[in-house]
């Protein structure tokens, strides 16, 4: 029981330095960046631009002209954030790769949220070229996602464990 109890205690860890990475970045990248031109890093492929997203994540409803009401927007993470955490409390004894990828999407949605409640917006000022600006939160949920994908695809396609209970054919 200690046992699990540290574990637990070790992801929420993670989670919050996590957060607390996505939002130093951003600290620095509205410091550094806000009103001045991008800063190229590798000419062509990625800069860092400072924008601000009052959308969500890749200003995906911005590109279908909407423009929800940032509380509506918090509410919706807050709905969405808390069905993760309670689908990551059924999977309490997953194996790690799984908590892993849960601690990751936290991370970023919280990240997100946190920006959203402090400064009305998030801020975004990664770009990669032929990609919408994004940040460190939504690369923590893009990996995670894709952690939890990578994690549930080897789970179905490992067989299914055989009934010792029943008798030979």
């Amino acid at each position: 029981m200690k046992r699990s109890r540290a574990c637990a205690l070790a992801l929420l860890l993670c989670v919050a330095c996590l957060v607390g990475c996505d939002h130093a970045t951003k600290l620095a990248a509205e410091t550094a960046l806000r009103d001045h031109a991008p800063l190229r890093i590798v000419p062509g492929v990625v800069d860092l631009a400072y924008t601000e997203n009052h959308g969500v994540a890749f200003s995906a409803l911005e590109r279908l002209s909407l423009h929800p009401p940032a509380w509506a927007l918090f509410a919706l993470a807050v709905v969405a954030t808390s069905a993760l955490l309670a689908l990551w409390f059924r999977r309490r004894r997953a194996a790690w790769p799984e908590h892993a990828g849960f601690a990751l999407v936290v991370a970023g949605a919280l990240g997100n949220a946190l920006d959203r409640v402090a400064r009305g917006h998030v801020v975004d000022f990664i770009h990669v070229r032929f990609w919408p600006v994004f940040n460190v939160a939504d690369v923590l949920v893009v990996a995670g996602g894709m952690l939890l994908m990578l994690v549930h695809a080897r789970r179905a396609s490992r067989p299914p464990a055989a009934d010792i209970s029943a008798p030979p054919p």
